[in-house]
């Protein structure tokens, strides 16, 4: 019986110096940036029109696209609030999640150098399927008025975000939205 216990024993103690010496997986990092939560505001309002909004997942952040029917200025107004309200009416647009990311882009979704052609045609409401995302909780398009498009982005909690232009593809452009997983890694 002794021996038994002392031969479990060792095995245990070489199982666990073995599982002590495995390498650990490789933790995600992520660069040091400075993003934050306030405002991000640029340009008044430009002609060409939204032409589409896609969302991705990062290591670090979760991505809303706006896809821009051609090259810039581009014009942007995205903050947090408490609740969005519809350009217009003023009427509240409820979204999922513990804080609210007001978009308002200075965007039309006409096209008017095309004679006012409806380019982005979404209803109000969620434009894209964000479940089992990491941040982002809801995207919904909130209506257009006066030249601007406007979205409610729900995410999970007041997180750093960052909003800057791309260009391309082709004479297209894009409107890029990064909102982080967390505070503590940037």
């Amino acid at each position: 019986m002794r021996r038994t216990l002392s031969a479990v024993s060792a095995l245990l103690l070489a199982l666990g110096v073995t599982a002590a010496l495995a390498p650990a997986a490789a933790a995600t990092t992520c660069p040091v940036v400075h993003w934050g939560s306030l405002p991000e505001v640029t340009g008044d309002l430009a002609a060409e029109p939204v032409a589409d909004v896609r969302t991705g997942r990062h290591p670090c952040f979760d991505r809303v696209v706006f896809d821009i029917g051609g090259p810039g200025p581009h014009a942007w107004d995205v903050r947090y609030v408490d609740v969005v309200h519809q350009a217009g009416s003023g009427f509240p647009h409820p979204v999922a999640g513990g804080a609210v990311l007001s978009v308002r882009l200075g965007h039309p979704v006409h096209d008017w150098s095309a004679g006012g052609l409806l380019v982005f045609d979404e209803p109000v409401g969620p434009v894209a399927d964000v479940r089992g995302y990491d941040t982002l909780r809801a995207v919904d398009h909130v209506g257009s008025f006066e030249g601007q498009t406007q979205f409610a982005v729900g995410v999970r909690a007041r997180l750093p975000m960052r909003v800057f232009a791309l260009d391309g593809p082709g004479a297209a452009s894009r409107i890029v939205l990064d909102v982080a997983h967390r505070w503590h890694a940037w």
